[in-house]
């Protein structure tokens, strides 16, 4: 299969879709996350604290994404049908068939639920199934043990970590823990998902 660069596209799961993100999502998603510090400690921008807020970073997203630097989804749990987050694929490679899912924050009360492990699945279902790419890869704050956890869950395989990588909010800095999955590999994960091993 040719390698395809991702599209602002609908992609349904089990427990939430993900669809384009849009400005329209704007208020749910501050319902979702708006004010929390908990929900953005470990992301390269400050808490929205308001609704304008929120705005201003999904507009900054979108303009990314018309630059050709990532792809944008809202979570949308089927519970709810309400913006819960979004997660992003970046850095996308078609030449070396290589994407990273980031950006990714979900409104508390849905981490740890099998929604949280599918909002990612589904990114890496549709990179390998639909896009053909061989590598899908994730690099995380190397503290940020509870989306270490979720990408574990998922088949990540942890592959190192730079350290002193980037300065966090805080001034702080950040060592990146790398982790990925390769095409080779995909097959396996896909059939434990499929027969309901990741999710117990």
């Amino acid at each position: 299969m040719a390698v395809r660069f991702p599209a602002p596209v609908s992609i349904d799961g089990r427990y939430v879709g993900l669809v384009p993100l849009s400005l329209s999502h704007v208020p749910g998603l501050y319902r979702s996350g708006g004010g929390d510090d908990g929900v953005w400690r470990w992301l390269p921008t400050t808490t929205p604290t308001t609704e304008a807020e929120m705005g201003a970073l999904a507009q900054q997203r979108l303009a990314q994404q018309a630059a050709g630097e990532a792809v944008v989804f809202t979570v949308l749990p089927r519970s709810t049908q309400q913006p819960a987050g979004w997660a992003a694929y970046l850095n996308i490679s078609v030449a070396n068939e290589r994407v990273d899912i980031g950006w990714s924050w979900l409104d508390r009360s849905l981490w740890g639920t099998p929604a949280h492990l599918e909002s990612q699945f589904i990114l890496v279902y549709h990179a390998f199934e639909d896009l053909g790419f061989g590598r899908v890869q994730w690099r995380l704050d190397d503290l940020d043990q509870a989306s270490q956890d979720a990408v574990v869950r998922i088949g990540g395989i942890r592959e190192g970590v730079l350290r002193r990588h980037l300065r966090r909010m805080d001034g702080t800095w950040r060592d990146t823990v790398y982790y990925s999955l390769v095409a080779s590999e995909w097959p396996a994960i896909r059939e434990r998902w499929m027969s309901g091993w990741i999710l117990e």
